[in-house]
Protein backbone atom coordinates (compact mmCIF):
# COMPACT_ATOMS: atom_id res chain seq x y z
CA UNK A 1 0.00 0.00 0.00
CA UNK A 2 2.63 2.36 0.75
CA UNK A 3 4.65 1.59 -2.03
CA UNK A 4 1.36 2.37 -3.94
CA UNK A 5 1.41 5.51 -2.68
CA UNK A 6 5.07 6.44 -3.05
CA UNK A 7 4.59 5.38 -6.51
CA UNK A 8 1.68 7.42 -7.72
CA UNK A 9 2.96 10.58 -5.80
CA UNK A 10 6.29 10.27 -7.99
CA UNK A 11 4.04 10.16 -11.00
CA UNK A 12 2.51 13.35 -10.33
CA UNK A 13 5.34 14.63 -9.54
CA UNK A 14 6.90 13.72 -13.16
CA UNK A 15 3.87 14.55 -14.74
CA UNK A 16 3.78 18.02 -13.33
CA UNK A 17 7.37 18.64 -14.27
CA UNK A 18 7.10 17.74 -17.39
CA UNK A 19 3.55 19.92 -17.77
CA UNK A 20 5.35 22.45 -16.89
CA UNK A 21 8.51 21.97 -18.90
CA UNK A 22 6.52 21.46 -22.19
CA UNK A 23 5.60 24.78 -21.76
CA UNK A 24 8.01 26.50 -21.41
CA UNK A 25 9.05 25.19 -25.01
CA UNK A 26 6.04 26.36 -26.14
CA UNK A 27 7.26 30.28 -26.20
CA UNK A 28 5.85 32.33 -28.44
CA UNK A 29 8.16 32.36 -31.91
CA UNK A 30 10.11 35.30 -31.58
CA UNK A 31 9.48 38.36 -34.63
CA UNK A 32 12.31 36.61 -37.27
CA UNK A 33 10.91 33.31 -36.97
CA UNK A 34 7.51 34.93 -37.76
CA UNK A 35 8.79 36.88 -40.76
CA UNK A 36 10.60 33.89 -41.90
CA UNK A 37 7.27 31.95 -41.67
CA UNK A 38 5.58 34.83 -43.33
CA UNK A 39 8.02 34.83 -46.16
CA UNK A 40 7.62 31.49 -46.98
CA UNK A 41 4.16 31.47 -47.16
CA UNK A 42 4.13 34.19 -49.19
CA UNK A 43 6.64 32.10 -51.98
CA UNK A 44 3.99 28.63 -51.42
CA UNK A 45 1.16 30.90 -52.07
CA UNK A 46 2.57 32.49 -55.65
CA UNK A 47 4.06 29.42 -56.82
CA UNK A 48 7.80 30.81 -57.09
CA UNK A 49 10.69 28.69 -58.97
CA UNK A 50 13.61 28.44 -57.03
CA UNK A 51 15.86 31.24 -58.74
CA UNK A 52 13.16 33.91 -58.46
CA UNK A 53 12.41 33.16 -54.89
CA UNK A 54 15.74 33.44 -54.33
CA UNK A 55 16.16 37.24 -55.43
CA UNK A 56 12.47 37.39 -53.54
CA UNK A 57 13.15 36.25 -50.41
CA UNK A 58 15.46 38.73 -49.29
CA UNK A 59 14.09 41.75 -50.45
CA UNK A 60 10.65 40.76 -49.24
CA UNK A 61 12.47 40.23 -45.45
CA UNK A 62 13.98 43.63 -45.90
CA UNK A 63 10.24 44.70 -46.48
CA UNK A 64 8.63 43.56 -43.38
CA UNK A 65 11.69 43.91 -41.06
CA UNK A 66 11.31 48.24 -42.55
CA UNK A 67 7.68 47.68 -41.64
CA UNK A 68 8.01 45.92 -38.35
CA UNK A 69 10.44 48.53 -37.79
CA UNK A 70 8.30 51.17 -38.25
CA UNK A 71 5.58 50.02 -36.14
CA UNK A 72 7.94 49.23 -33.40
CA UNK A 73 8.89 53.39 -33.36
CA UNK A 74 5.03 54.12 -33.04
CA UNK A 75 3.99 51.63 -30.47
CA UNK A 76 6.00 53.29 -27.75
CA UNK A 77 4.18 56.50 -28.56
CA UNK A 78 0.43 56.89 -27.11
CA UNK A 79 -1.91 56.49 -29.73
CA UNK A 80 -4.98 58.78 -30.27
CA UNK A 81 -7.55 56.65 -29.50
CA UNK A 82 -6.03 55.49 -26.47
CA UNK A 83 -5.78 59.12 -25.79
CA UNK A 84 -8.82 60.64 -25.97
CA UNK A 85 -11.87 58.29 -26.33
CA UNK A 86 -15.10 59.37 -24.80
CA UNK A 87 -14.43 55.85 -22.56
CA UNK A 88 -11.47 56.39 -21.58
CA UNK A 89 -11.89 59.79 -20.44
CA UNK A 90 -14.94 58.93 -18.15
CA UNK A 91 -12.23 55.96 -16.60
CA UNK A 92 -9.43 58.62 -15.77
CA UNK A 93 -9.23 61.21 -13.48
CA UNK A 94 -10.22 64.80 -14.35
CA UNK A 95 -6.40 65.50 -14.09
CA UNK A 96 -5.25 63.36 -16.64
CA UNK A 97 -7.60 64.05 -19.56
CA UNK A 98 -5.26 64.68 -22.36
CA UNK A 99 -4.89 69.05 -23.62
CA UNK A 100 -6.19 69.31 -26.99
CA UNK A 101 -2.61 69.92 -27.94
CA UNK A 102 -1.66 66.35 -27.10
CA UNK A 103 -4.61 64.77 -28.64
CA UNK A 104 -3.12 66.79 -31.48
CA UNK A 105 0.42 65.55 -31.39
CA UNK A 106 -1.18 61.66 -31.37
CA UNK A 107 -2.70 62.34 -34.36
CA UNK A 108 -0.09 64.08 -36.05
CA UNK A 109 1.87 61.25 -35.44
CA UNK A 110 -0.20 58.87 -36.78
CA UNK A 111 -1.05 60.21 -40.05
CA UNK A 112 3.34 60.42 -40.00
CA UNK A 113 3.03 56.63 -39.35
CA UNK A 114 0.55 56.29 -42.07
CA UNK A 115 2.74 58.20 -44.02
CA UNK A 116 6.09 56.10 -43.28
CA UNK A 117 4.29 52.77 -43.98
CA UNK A 118 3.24 53.88 -47.23
CA UNK A 119 6.60 55.34 -48.06
CA UNK A 120 7.71 51.32 -47.43
CA UNK A 121 5.05 49.76 -49.43
CA UNK A 122 5.86 52.50 -52.55
CA UNK A 123 9.68 51.75 -52.33
CA UNK A 124 9.09 48.05 -51.96
CA UNK A 125 6.73 47.69 -54.46
CA UNK A 126 9.03 49.34 -57.13
CA UNK A 127 11.29 46.81 -55.94
CA UNK A 128 9.14 44.32 -55.83
CA UNK A 129 7.86 44.69 -59.74
CA UNK A 130 11.89 43.90 -60.75
CA UNK A 131 10.94 40.77 -59.84
CA UNK A 132 7.25 39.65 -59.40
CA UNK A 133 4.03 40.75 -61.63
CA UNK A 134 1.45 43.14 -60.44
CA UNK A 135 -0.85 40.21 -59.60
CA UNK A 136 1.84 38.59 -57.67
CA UNK A 137 2.48 41.74 -55.89
CA UNK A 138 -1.40 42.52 -55.05
CA UNK A 139 -1.50 38.34 -53.92
CA UNK A 140 1.11 39.68 -51.50
CA UNK A 141 -1.07 42.72 -50.05
CA UNK A 142 -4.16 40.18 -49.98
CA UNK A 143 -2.40 37.50 -47.93
CA UNK A 144 -1.16 40.29 -45.68
CA UNK A 145 -4.37 41.65 -45.24
CA UNK A 146 -5.85 38.38 -44.53
CA UNK A 147 -2.84 37.51 -41.72
CA UNK A 148 -3.91 40.60 -40.24
CA UNK A 149 -7.59 39.84 -39.98
CA UNK A 150 -6.38 36.19 -38.31
CA UNK A 151 -3.90 38.04 -35.68
CA UNK A 152 -7.23 40.25 -35.22
CA UNK A 153 -9.44 37.55 -34.72
CA UNK A 154 -7.01 35.37 -32.46
CA UNK A 155 -5.96 38.55 -30.16
CA UNK A 156 -10.06 39.14 -30.07
CA UNK A 157 -10.50 35.89 -28.58
CA UNK A 158 -7.70 35.98 -26.09
CA UNK A 159 -9.23 39.14 -24.96
CA UNK A 160 -12.76 37.62 -24.50
CA UNK A 161 -14.53 39.11 -27.29
CA UNK A 162 -16.20 37.07 -30.87
CA UNK A 163 -14.44 37.40 -33.89
CA UNK A 164 -15.34 40.41 -35.94
CA UNK A 165 -17.16 41.74 -32.73
CA UNK A 166 -17.00 45.32 -32.50
CA UNK A 167 -15.20 46.29 -28.93
CA UNK A 168 -17.74 48.27 -27.68
CA UNK A 169 -20.02 45.71 -28.32
CA UNK A 170 -19.70 43.81 -25.71
CA UNK A 171 -22.70 42.59 -22.73
CA UNK A 172 -24.81 45.40 -21.84
CA UNK A 173 -24.27 47.33 -25.22
CA UNK A 174 -25.55 44.74 -27.72
CA UNK A 175 -28.93 46.75 -28.21
CA UNK A 176 -27.77 50.04 -28.48
CA UNK A 177 -29.04 51.93 -31.20
CA UNK A 178 -26.16 52.38 -34.05
CA UNK A 179 -28.38 54.58 -36.45
CA UNK A 180 -26.68 57.72 -36.09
Amino acid sequence: MMKTKIIFMLVAIFAMYSQSAFSQERKRPDREKIQAMQCNQVVKALLLDDATAAKFTPVYMQYLKELSESRISNSRKPKAKEVATPENIQKTEPKSIPTDAEVEKAIKDRFAQSRKILDIREKYYNEFRKILSPKQIMKIYQLEKGNARKFQNEWKKRQGQKPGQRPEAKKGNMHRNHNR
